[in-house]
């Protein structure tokens, strides 16, 4: 929805009559993930896209249909092999696109994108039901369909927050500011946390983890990596952040350290649910002992959590093939 929503306020206030394409499912290779978006005006204008080419004229069709019934559909597409190579689709695919009218509910699902306040899009596949709520659920961002239902959270753009500017967290930085995300650096020592070691950095804050952790809106859309390694840091950032419902905590040090951090923590009582949500020791393990490598299997982490991956190898992952 963010990539279409500047054509969408345009099209709103010259009151177009508006299709809304969703890729809803997937089979075999495709394009474009899950909760892709196309949509089409009465008119005859078009924006995103939901296969990257091969099938949009065939949607642009059932989106005209669809506005002049009033009524959404479920429609599928099978991608023969030789159109799907020239588009990316190097073994065919098969892809079910839900279009709807465009109506009440979107418009405030748009007006909650445009505060920049996190919502969920639910839409019923076969009543054609859609809300739009305040909020997203835990665990993966990815949209999802369950049942005749499809998931669509759209949580605020990713933010990494990193306690502890030591040398890890240079390219740690670099690496998430090259992967979207709007990066915060927190350390008590100014020496540390200056603009000539962390030139990317969105913002540099100077000061106890606890303290600058109160200024910040937590979200399951933040990502907290806490570096400092030293207990007068490393407690302070956790208490702050074990009771928020942040995306992810992850803690440098070895699994000895961090159960010291844990038994402290339960004395003050925190609970071993919240305790079992640190990463701990940080990262995947990646073979590599170099603060790149390092900061590479840290973000590697990150992304398995923020997207439901099990971190595996692609070699080992089995993907469901067309029939």
């Amino acid at each position: 929805m963010r990539e279409v929503l500047s054509e969408l306020k345009v099209w709103t206030a010259d009151r177009e009559q508006i299709a809304l394409a969703t890729v809803v499912e997937t089979w075999g290779s495709s394009p474009r993930p899950l909760g892709s978006k196309m949509v089409v005006t009465r008119s005859g204008k078009m924006a995103g896209s939901v296969s990257n080419g091969c099938i949009e004229g065939a949607v642009f069709e059932e989106a005209q249909k669809v506005l002049k019934a009033g009524a959404p559909n479920l429609a599928a597409f099978g991608v023969t092999d030789d159109v799907a190579f020239s588009v990316g689709l190097a073994c065919g695919g098969h892809i079910e696109v839900f279009v709807q009218p465009f109506g009440a509910v979107h418009q405030q699902l748009m007006e909650l994108l445009d505060e920049n306040r996190p919502a969920t899009l639910r839409t019923n596949l076969v009543t054609g039901e859609t809300t739009a709520t305040a909020g997203t659920p835990s665990g993966s961002e990815l949209a999802r369909r369950e049942g005749d239902w499809f998931i669509e959270p759209f949580r605020r753009p990713a933010h990494l927050v990193i306690v502890g500017a030591i040398h890890i967290a240079i390219p740690l930085h670099r690496l998430a500011k090259l992967m979207g995300y709007r990066v915060t650096v927190i350390d008590a020592r100014a020496k540390f946390a200056t603009r000539e070691r962390f030139p990317d950095a969105d913002e540099l804050i100077v000061a106890w983890p606890d303290e600058a952790a109160s200024k910040l809106k937590l979200d399951n859309s933040t990502y907290v990596v806490i570096l400092t390694h030293d207990p007068k840091f490393d407690l302070p950032a956790l208490r702050s952040v074990l009771g928020e419902d942040v995306g992810y905590i992850g803690a440098i040090g070895s699994r000895k350290t961090n159960e010291n951090r844990f038994v402290a923590l339960r004395e003050e009582g925190f609970t071993e649910e919240q305790l079992s949500r640190v990463h701990g020791p940080i990262g995947l393990d990646l073979g590599g002992r170099g603060a790149e490598e390092t900061a590479l299997g840290i973000l590697a982490e990150i992304t398995a959590v923020r997207f439901g991956g099990s971190g595996s190898s692609m070699r080992g992952v089995r993907r469901p093939s067309v029939p």
